[in-house]
């Protein structure tokens, strides 16, 4: 039996039949109320049945004042639950965990969302900055409410069906924010060292514990690294899983944030990452030393590096862009199939609108399998384009539902 292949029990019980996991990605199929509809039930149907051994969700937020885009998922104390229950059964019997985020400062002005973040130090996107306001530094009393909020969606996610949930704390989002040293300037408890960086994402993760059942799965996102100069490194990466260990089922790498696109291959310290499995090299210093399985994700489109991620000493990888464009991948990795699925190219000059070009058109890619067509993916410039559009009709009615309700900050 090949690697890929072969099962996984998880500390909370839960047995995966195979390595594969589908990693989450930003479907942006939020219908009215910011809820789920049928075209999400109709992309999670397709890859419910690729044969994945575990599906985790696109990011759902926890706090409807606050999204990263106009168009996500917000899960809290009054969506209604039926919508959810739908997607979490919509895959049949592939073990679904939704992935639980809040975007802290990563939030875009025009949406008029609530901007939070450790410190008031803004994104730095270049020429992009003034997109993203100068978030309001989080009193303790928002910090205990974000934990609660963490909480409160894990424990609807349970009741909703689904069969975990992952926290979040990556690719700078507010999680990601509290542990980097260059954005969380704090001098309380909840700053200064990395215990105290660490402080609210290991309080959210004995939360989320303490408020759902014994065989729910636990999983948290984190970065490798950041890929900034003096930010959060894979020395503070190893420290964080080691008391990550005896909390969770797994710890997802990845890497980078809006402030460096390493995802994209574009790191802000001038780091070089390999073409494929972006992560592996960095990521893999830190498998021996783990007590917890680790799931790798970034770049991955051959089951060939997918058993090399795996004989690395990863127990797990995830595949995310290679399965919007192809569902049906990990039938075809089990049966020995190594052709690669290549991933959306551009030509475009600037690395900040390539990058989103490329997300734009895998994107678009979830939206025509969720509206029941299987055409190729579009050309990511065309793709960016529909991509604005979309989100102009998202954040009109996200603006229409949530007046006098959001704050910038």
């Amino acid at each position: 039996m090949s690697l890929v292949a072969s099962p996984l029990t998880l500390r909370s019980g839960i047995t995966l039949q195979n390595r594969i996991v589908k990693a989450a990605m930003e479907e942006q199929l939020a219908g009215a109320g910011q809820q789920p509809d049928e075209r999400i039930e109709r992309l999670y149907r397709r890859w419910g049945a690729g044969g994945a051994g575990l599906v985790i969700t696109g990011h759902v937020m926890v706090d409807r004042r606050a999204l990263a885009q106009p168009g996500d998922i917000v899960l809290d104390e009054v969506s209604e639950l039926e919508p959810f229950r739908r997607w979490a059964s919509a895959a049949g019997t592939a073990p679904v965990w939704m992935q639980i985020n809040h975007p802290g400062r990563v939030v875009l002005r025009d949406t008029g969302a609530l901007a939070l973040a450790p410190s008031a130090t803004r994104v730095n996107a270049g020429a992009l900055s003034s997109l993203y306001p100068v978030p309001k530094p989080m009193t303790v009393a928002d910090i205990h409410e974000v934990i609660e909020r963490f909480a409160t969606t894990a424990f609807l996610a349970q009741e909703a069906g689904f069969a975990g949930v992952e926290i979040h704390a990556a690719h700078g989002y507010l999680l990601s924010q509290f542990l980097s040293p260059l954005v969380n300037s704090r001098d309380d408890e909840w700053g200064g060292s990395l215990e105290n960086r660490a402080r609210l994402l290991l309080r959210i993760v004995d939360a989320v514990r303490g408020r759902v059942r014994s065989g729910f799965g636990v999983a948290v996102k984190l970065n490798s690294a950041d890929f900034q100069r003096g930010g959060f490194d894979i020395d503070d990466a190893g420290r964080v899983i080691e008391w990550l260990g005896d909390r969770v089922d797994l710890v997802e790498l990845s890497g980078g944030s809006v402030e460096a696109l390493a995802t994209s291959g574009h790191t802000a310290d001038d780091r070089t990452l390999e073409r494929e499995a972006y992560f592996l090299d960095l990521a893999g210093r830190l498998v021996d030393r783990a007590t917890v399985p680790l799931m790798l994700t970034g770049g991955i489109r051959r089951s060939g590096i997918a058993e090399r991620v795996l004989d690395r000493g990863f127990a797990l990888v995830g595949v995310a862009t290679a399965l919007a464009q192809d569902p049906e991948l990990p039938h075809r990795w089990l049966a020995g199939d190594d052709t690669a699925v290549l991933p959306p190219r551009s030509m475009i000059g600037s690395k900040t609108v390539r990058a989103a070009a490329v997300q734009a058109a895998v994107t678009g890619r979830l939206h025509a399998i969720g509206c029941g067509k299987d055409s190729s993916t579009r050309p990511p410039t065309l793709a960016l384009v529909i991509d604005r559009r979309r989100r102009s009709r998202h954040l009109a009615r996200y603006r229409r539902d949530n007046a006098g309700t959001t704050a910038a900050g």
